[in-house]
């Protein structure tokens, strides 16, 4: 069975919130691939629930093509719920990651509205929480304050 390098992850030793550089891929044609490893919730205690995870997607999906629009791949909720994995072409600093996911939540506790939420966009509509995605993006920006990366 190949490995996979979240699973050698030490969650046990894991202090959330935190970033982390979790891997790096370089292309057959030279392009390089990276992952970050943004941690919401200390995982083992913690989870958010789905309609906060699923509201939080959509706000990450959006708010970060703001700030890594060239570069950015993907950024998908963990399956344990306990935060995302950013994918993006090219290489960044683990404090610039920082600083985007700090901007990105202040600007999900300032938002108003839930991106993309009819049927037609989005496999599961119904079920979104925009109160429990600003609960949660204030209490990260709360831990965050004063943290280094």
């Amino acid at each position: 069975m190949k490995e996979i390098e979240s699973f050698k992850l030490d969650h046990t030793q894991v202090i959330a919130p935190y970033i982390r550089h979790a891997g790096r891929l370089k292309g057959p044609v030279g392009d390089v691939v990276c992952k970050y490893d943004i941690r919401l919730i200390q995982p083992n205690v913690g989870a958010i629930p789905t309609s906060s995870l699923h509201t939080l997607e959509h706000l990450f999906a959006v708010y970060s093509r703001d700030y890594l629009e060239e570069e950015i791949i993907d950024i998908s909720p963990m399956g344990c719920r306990t935060g995302f994995y950013l994918i993006i072409f090219g290489e960044k600093d683990v404090v610039e990651i920082q600083r985007i996911v700090i901007e990105i939540l202040k600007r999900i506790i300032d938002t108003d509205k839930i991106p993309a939420t009819t049927a037609k966009e989005c496999g599961n509509y119904r079920d979104h929480s925009l109160f429990g995605a600003k609960e949660y993006a204030r209490e990260v920006l709360e831990k965050y304050q004063g943290k280094k990366v």
